[in-house]
């Protein structure tokens, strides 16, 4: 089933082998893709479904080095060369749009304070001009506020449409700004969104809603990881809470829900959110192809998302279907690197060899 075709949102996917999200951290000028972006996704055209990293969604959504966006002309530019390289390899593609929230520091934000649901520090680090520094303080948004930051996605959204996205993805997981409404960890507001676990995700509802209204709901996802705890975060009742979000996305007709939920893990949410989101749901969380397809055949997943197998296998779908040994990634150039451990891992050629 792993490599059977799936309609998602009307798209057509050649196969269930979504490529997940990951920050690479080559951005360059203002938040511009790296020129080999474009190339390095266009190798990995091949999944059935492409959802790039994050990017943010205005300047304050920023928290970490070498990151891109999706709020400036510039940034549009680039990322449309970045969508007509993957269309013409056959692929498809959406955008992941993020905003950090208080995993922020005061140099990303010239000199002010991170926002947040409440004014309650993370622990953690991100990395300045000044080498590693503590998170930022942040300050909780005032209410008001709230309908800035729904335009604020809503406009990010029109600007990945404007640069051909097919759709795109909220991230609503890792301790980011969604993640930090919908969790009571995190989330110590007494207003109309925080509280009970239906007004925390009020804010993620508004902003699906107001994306969905862009794109079509269809063709939008949203990612969870209910289980993080970098970051401070934490929740009194994850099975009510991501319930309660599931359900009501499900409601909006979002097209999918990306979940984040360890396959080695003795207790596990997924199974539950199955049952209350009527969307997609793609399985997220260290498999390989034997526990990919098994879960496909529980019916608990309609597609499995590789992260890291997908760095230096950029033709995972065809090595999965000769059951080819995969490479593994170089740990240094994760991150940065320029090209090196990019764009430079070879695919397989048709006898099975390195190419």
């Amino acid at each position: 089933m792993l490599l059977s075709q799936y309609s998602l949102g009307g798209l057509q996917l050649p196969n269930r082998v979504v490529m997940a999200p990951m920050t690479r951290a080559r951005a360059v000028g203002d938040g511009l893709p790296h020129p080999a972006a474009a190339t390095y996704y266009a190798q990995r055209a091949s999944a059935g479904l492409i959802v790039t990293e994050g990017a943010q969604t205005s300047h304050g959504a920023r928290g970490f080095p070498r990151t891109p966006g999706i709020h400036t002309d510039e940034q549009i530019a680039a990322w449309r060369a970045v969508v007509s390289a993957v269309h013409a390899a056959g692929g498809r593609i959406y955008l992941q749009l993020w905003h950090v929230g208080r995993v922020s520091h005061p140099e990303y934000q010239l000199g002010r304070a991170p926002i947040g649901p409440s004014a309650l520090q993370a622990e953690g680090n991100t990395f300045t001009s000044a080498g590693p520094e503590p998170l930022g303080m942040p300050r909780a948004l005032e209410l008001h506020e709230m309908v800035t930051l729904v335009d604020e996605f809503a406009l990010a959204a029109r600007n990945a449409r404007s640069a051909g996205f097919d759709g795109v993805e909220l991230h609503g997981a890792n301790g980011y700004l969604l993640d930090q409404f919908i969790r009571d960890g995190s989330n110590r507001r007494t207003d109309a969104y925080g509280g009970s676990a239906a007004n925390r995700a009020r804010l993620p509802l508004e902003i699906a809603a107001a994306v969905g209204e862009v794109f079509g709901p269809e063709r939008v996802g949203y990612r969870i990881s209910p289980g993080f705890s970098m970051y401070s975060m934490s929740d009194s009742n994850p099975s009510e809470t991501f319930g309660v979000l599931a359900e009501g996305l499900s409601a909006l007709g979002i097209g999918y829900l990306h979940v984040v939920d360890p396959v080695s893990a003795t207790e596990r949410l997924t199974p539950e959110l199955r049952r209350r989101f009527k969307g997609a749901l793609i399985a997220n969380g260290g498999y390989d192809k034997q526990s990919a397809e098994a879960a496909l055949a529980r019916g608990e997943a309609d597609l499995i998302a590789f992260a890291t197998h997908f760095i230096a296998n950029p033709d995972l779908p065809e090595r999965l279907r000769r059951d080819a040994a995969l490479a593994e990634p170089d740990a240094a150039t994760l991150y940065q690197g320029e090209e090196q451990g990019y764009t430079t891992y070879p695919a397989l050629d048709t006898t099975g060899a390195l190419s």
